[in-house]
């Protein structure tokens, strides 16, 4: 048996499989906020197929724990935005997962706000609040916080220990490297039909926005080719965070460029679509169809 992996590797599921118990916990110890005995308990169930089968055991081990050891478990879990995440004092996992969603950035009447709902929610459930940020945007984290305050503990344990599977299983699709990964990404895609004339609207000027209590924030942008489609989805290869965004179809230039009959001012500029995500790992797919004077759209596949 093999130990000698380093904490910090990716690694394939074939050499992890291959390593010792000592080995297996030190390679998965950042996985599961500081509970080794998570991995522990999880390589008696090796060799290991798939990824998301790896994943699923070690959620096993956790699920399988009663009441008092999960909401011990759950309680390892740092606060949002809170005294500790701020100093640097949390997991390295935890610092950088709550800098993506800028957390760590955040003024202070904020960082008052999440004070207070961090504290009436421990004095509430006695454990702190646990969302995968990766999934969220700052507004719906928000949402979250305040409607999940309103639910009896039982039912905030169980949203705990689905947030940790969300949580796990982001960092374990990280970490190794190996067949059947679990679910951990969505997409947004885009198509431009122009039923004026009877096709797909190519060199259409896409912009998308992530709009929230703050404003609006530009995410990319991209131009419709030959098929009326973007080359490369607008969002891919990540969770789509839960909230609202607009995209944004530049059509007045698309319809002047393509020698259309319009009135000196034209019908239609630009082209707000917005519209909410829900599902993470879900597709989006939101497609403008459109003449010079009208449009519509839908939620596709």
């Amino acid at each position: 048996m093999r130990s000698e992996i380093a904490v910090s590797d990716r690694i394939s599921l074939d050499d992890l499989n291959a390593l010792d118990k000592a080995g297996f916990v030190i390679a998965l110890h950042d996985i599961f906020e500081h509970s080794p005995w998570v991995a522990d308990a999880a390589y008696r169930e090796r060799p290991f197929a798939t990824v998301a089968a790896l994943h699923t055991a070690l959620m096993g081990v956790v699920r399988a724990r009663g009441e008092a050891e999960q909401a011990a478990f759950v309680s390892i879990h740092p606060d949002l935005a809170g005294r500790a995440a701020r100093a640097g004092a949390i997991a390295p996992a935890s610092v950088s997962e709550q800098a993506g969603l800028g957390l760590d950035q955040l003024s202070e009447e904020e960082y008052t706000r999440y004070e207070a709902l961090n504290t009436a929610y421990r004095e509430r459930f006695g454990f702190p609040f646990v969302i995968c940020v990766r999934r969220q945007t700052r507004d719906a984290v928000l949402d979250a916080f305040e409607r999940r305050l309103t639910n009896d503990r039982a039912t905030e344990l169980a949203n705990a220990i689905d947030e940790i599977d969300h949580i796990t299983r982001l960092r374990l699709a990280e970490r190794i490297d190996g067949p059947g990964l679990p679910d951990i990404a969505g997409r947004l895609t885009t198509h431009v039909l122009d039923t004026h004339k009877g096709g797909p609207a190519a060199g259409v000027r896409v912009e998308l926005f992530e709009v929230g209590a703050s404003g609006r924030a530009r995410l990319t942008e991209a131009i419709t080719n030959q098929d009326g489609r973007t080359d490369a989805p607008l969002l891919a290869d990540v969770p789509l965070r839960i909230g609202t965004y607009e995209l944004v179809f530049h059509i007045g230039a698309y319809f002047a460029e393509s020698g259309a009959a319009l009135p000196h001012k034209p019908f239609l500029g630009e082209v707000p679509v917005r519209f909410g995500i829900a599902e993470p790992e879900g597709h989006y797919h939101v497609p403008l169809v459109v003449t010079p004077w009208s449009y519509s759209t839908y939620r596709g596949s």
